[in-house]
């Protein structure tokens, strides 16, 4: 019998896709049969992962090539930095802990996620794997060639790398194939970051490698329900035919690993600029909010989003007691960006927060919707397709609320499942 928190996260599950029924553009074509597949196609896929009788196997491999990679990153890592990458200390160690630097620790991961990423895409391997999401998403979705492709493309790629796969079909795409492909970038996360996110939850998630790959998995149906919901496509119209072919290609080996890591150093320098400027931001804020107190506390930019985002929390299945600070990293998330709510969620002690809370907010927050991300879509689009800027920009802050929303569908999902799936 499902208790009183997994018909929590049903309500939630329907107060979202309510939501977004409340901003479509046409709310006559509310579309029945992809909403019930979406949620069929994200539950059955998290029990295929979680709940089918040898999964721990699985988990346990996606575990180990994660700690691989991450010691394998960590030896190059070392070779260049030395002691400060936590290689052998030329002095005493007192506190251990205070080794860990992020920049050494995590954003290297990157670099080699990406390098690793265009060689198996070079090798073909990423790209069959794409195209058998994409046949899946077309099959049971109804979506056309292009758009199925771009959506699978979303789950390993960037949220600019994957139009670009479909280069070649993107003036042949509808108004809402371009915000469905806009909604699930922003929905998902790419590859290179979610080894860095299983990372940081490893030491305080049971399983985290497995979470958040399932997490970016499951938010693209997600994605793609509450896009169509919010700009459905006219009867006639849509369907790009592609062939799965693409415009993504490299010379050789070498060329995939150097362009990979070429590509991934962007991201590791835009993820440092972004979390420098931003924390310093909240905490400029937080100094100017200094002199206010309320409820016994002063008032920050922390407490602040933890007071708007706590009922969203508790509907996707938060404990009441906890969706304070639930809501706080929904906020986080969306204001500075996901990595540092994965950060802050990591840094959470074990028992401070139940571990259904810390898996509901694993997948809560495993997207790239957040405000920043807006201009990343706006300039990408722009130049991909620089004819139908106008249109990117007049839907982006709708694409921003649909991919929002679709990490939080994911969750809910998650959250209406039986604890025993995942052993909670």
């Amino acid at each position: 019998m499902p208790n009183i928190l997994n018909l929590q996260s049903l309500l939630g599950l329907a107060v979202i896709v309510g939501a977004c029924w409340a901003v479509s553009e046409n709310r006559r074509a509310f579309p029945w049969k992809l909403a019930i597949g979406a949620v069929l196609v994200q539950a059955a896929l998290v029990l295929l992962v979680f709940g089918v009788p040898g999964s721990a196997v699985v988990l346990n491999a996606i575990t180990g090539a994660v700690d691989g990679l991450a010691t394998a990153t960590r030896r190059g890592t070392q070779f260049i930095f030395g002691y400060l990458a936590g290689g052998e200390q030329p002095y005493v160690v007192q506190n251990q802990p205070a080794l860990f630097v992020f920049a050494f620790e995590v954003l290297p991961l990157i670099l080699v996620i990406s390098a690793l990423s265009a060689l198996l895409w070079h090798w073909k391997i990423l790209k069959w794997i794409t195209r058998g999401f994409g046949l899946l998403f077309q099959r049971t979705m109804g979506l056309g060639g292009a758009s199925a492709l771009a959506v699978a493309a979303n789950i390993f790629l960037g949220m600019i790398e994957s139009p670009i796969v479909i280069r070649a079909y993107l003036d042949k795409l509808t108004r809402s194939e371009v915000f469905l492909m806009m909604v699930v970038g922003l929905a998902t996360v790419a590859g290179s970051t979610m080894v860095a996110y299983a990372t940081i939850l490893g030491p305080v998630l049971p399983n985290a490698a497995g979470h958040v790959l399932v997490a970016s998995i499951v938010s693209a149906p997600a994605g793609i329900l509450l896009a169509r919901i919010i700009i459905p496509e006219t009867p006639g119209e849509g369907g790009a035919h592609a062939d799965y072919d693409s415009d993504l290609k490299y010379d050789s080996a070498i060329d995939a690993i150097v362009k990979g890591t070429a590509d991934g150093l962007m991201v590791v320098l835009n993820i440092s600029a972004v979390l420098i400027v931003f924390v310093a931001l909240v905490a400029l804020v937080n100094v100017m909010l200094g002199g206010f107190w309320l409820f016994d506390g002063p008032v920050t930019v922390e407490r602040v989003l933890g007071w708007l985002f706590a009922p969203v929390a508790w509907l996707i299945g938060v404990e009441w007691s906890e969706a304070g600070r639930a809501g706080w990293l929904l906020g986080v998330k969306l204001t500075l960006t996901e990595f540092v709510a994965f950060i802050e969620l990591g840094n959470i002690p074990a028992g401070e927060m139940s571990e259904r809370t810390r898996m509901l907010m694993t997948y809560a927050v495993c997207g790239f919707a957040n405000i920043g991300s807006v201009g990343i879509t706006v300039t990408g689009l722009s130049v991909l397709m620089p004819e139908r800027r106008q249109m990117v920009l007049d839907m982006v802050w709708k694409a921003l609320f649909a991919g929002f929303l679709a990490t939080l569908m994911s969750a809910a999902v998650v959250g209406a499942l039986p604890g025993a799936v995942f052993g909670t």
